[in-house]
């Protein structure tokens, strides 16, 4: 419904409201004049049974929970003691021509105590159950969980519906994906040899290079690496510090002349030490 719908609808509903008032006003001023209130009195009855009705059902529309219970019963109690009393006036001519006895709703003596108590108790009520649902409204706070729950749901149902029209094709799991072949042993003692420092900017802009996937090394592109025996590693020291003296024989220098761990550069460097020494 557009804007204008919507302020006509508003407008026809206040004016069967007000003209409803008018004559529910009728009935409950002469009420009020017969159970004993003055001119001003009787002219206010009616703002006081009805209009707690309003307030009341604004009260429904902002409340909730126990609270908006508790309007929908004021609302429901007067809108029963309201109708009663139009009932009654419809029922009892003389409250029209304004020649009842007061005090006198009707001839039924337990019937005429309960109706008169009806009318009197009203406005008591009025005062107590309107700043009862006045304080609750001003001290009502909305709750937004629910309305958090409501748009975190309708994101996730349109999130799914997303991705059901636009999934992509399963990838190959693990159990799909073929064997990758193991490389050739590697020799263990190049393992233990330190590696020079890297800067740091060389790192990063290595890293942040994306790497593809590649295959299985071919045969000729591999740099043979033999594994070296005891005998030949200190047959090969030999031969590289055989002109060396005895402040240059020292484990770090046959370790990268070699091309060795540190551990087998200090067995070299003890057996030559001990060779020249005999």
């Amino acid at each position: 419904m557009n804007r204008k719908g919507k302020i006509f609808l508003v407008a026809a509903l206040v004016a069967v409201v007000g003209m409803a008032f008018r004559v529910s006003w009728n009935a409950l001023h002469d009420v009020a004049r017969t159970v004993g209130a003055d001119a001003t009195a009787a002219m206010l009855y009616p703002f006081v049974v009805d209009g707690l009705m309003a307030l009341a059902l604004v009260a429904t529309l902002v409340l909730d929970g126990s609270a908006r219970k508790f309007a929908l019963k004021v609302l429901a109690g007067y809108t029963l003691a309201s109708l009663v009393l139009n009932f009654v006036h419809g029922l009892v001519p003389e409250l029209h021509d304004r020649s009842v006895e007061w005090g006198r709703l009707a001839d039924w003596d337990p019937a005429n105590v309960a109706l008169v108590l009806l009318a009197t108790s009203l406005p008591v009520g009025s005062i107590y159950f309107g700043s009862d649902l006045v304080a609750k409204v001003l001290h009502h706070r909305p709750d937004t969980t629910t309305d958090m729950k409501k748009s975190t749901q309708i994101d996730s149902e349109r999130s799914t519906s997303d991705l059901r029209g636009s999934t992509p094709a399963p990838l190959a799991t693990v159990a799909e994906l073929p064997p990758i072949e193991s490389a050739e042993p590697v020799d263990t003692a190049t393992l233990d040899e330190p590696t020079e420092a890297v800067p740091l900017g060389a790192v990063a802009s290595e890293s942040a290079a994306p790497r593809r996937a590649t295959g299985r090394v071919p045969d000729a592109a591999r740099t043979p690496r033999p594994t070296r025996t005891p005998e030949q590693l200190l047959s090969e020291a030999r031969s590289v510090t055989v002109d060396w003296s005895d402040k240059q024989l020292t484990a770090e220098g046959i370790r990268k002349s070699v091309r060795t761990s540190a551990d087998k550069a200090r067995g070299l460097r003890d057996t030559l030490r001990a060779e020249r020494a005999a």
